[in-house]
C-alpha cells in the first residue's frame, strides 16, 4: 500500500526583524552547496598529512582515518581528529606535525583538536 497523499513543500513567510538576519539570510542562499576551492584546499591538506605517519603502525594518519573533520577559514582552519588510543604516547608529536604540515598549504593558524570518540580500526578498512 502506498501513501498517495501529495508531498507539499512549505516555506516560511516570517519577515526578517533586523538587517543582521536579512544580510546573513541573503549571504546562506548565495553560499553553493558544494565549493570546488575549499576542496581543492581541503583535499591539499589531506594530501599533505599523508606524510605524518603513527610510529607504531607504521601507516598514516589519512590511510587510518584518523582524520575526522577539517574546517577550512579565511584567518584559522581547524583539524579534529582521533586517536588510535586513549592514551598513545605518540600523541603531542602528531598533533604537532599535523599542524605544521596543515598550516605549510594554508599559510595560516591551524588547531588541531582531539576527539573523545574511539578509533575503530574497521573505519580505516582494517581487520585484524
Amino acid at each position: 500500500m502506498s501513501d498517495t497523499t501529495p508531498a507539499v513543500e512549505i516555506a516560511a513567510t516570517e519577515p526578517t526583524s533586523t538587517p543582521e538576519a536579512a544580510a546573513s539570510a541573503a549571504e546562506a542562499e548565495a553560499t553553493p552547496a558544494f565549493d570546488p576551492q575549499r576542496r581543492a584546499t581541503e583535499l591539499a591538506i589531506l594530501d599533505a598529512l599523508r606524510g605524518v605517519v603513527d610510529p607504531e603502525l607504521g601507516m598514516d594518519v589519512v590511510e587510518l582515518a584518523l582524520i575526522r573533520q577539517i574546517i577550512v577559514g579565511t584567518e584559522s582552519s581547524e583539524i579534529r581528529m582521533v586517536l588510535t588510543t586513549p592514551f598513545c604516547p605518540y600523541a603531542g608529536s602528531m598533533v604537532q606535525q599535523i599542524k605544521d604540515q596543515a598550516e605549510s598549504v594554508l599559510e595560516h593558524p591551524v588547531k588541531v583538536t582531539l576527539l573523545a570518540e574511539r578509533w575503530d580500526p574497521r573505519d580505516a578498512g582494517l581487520m585484524w
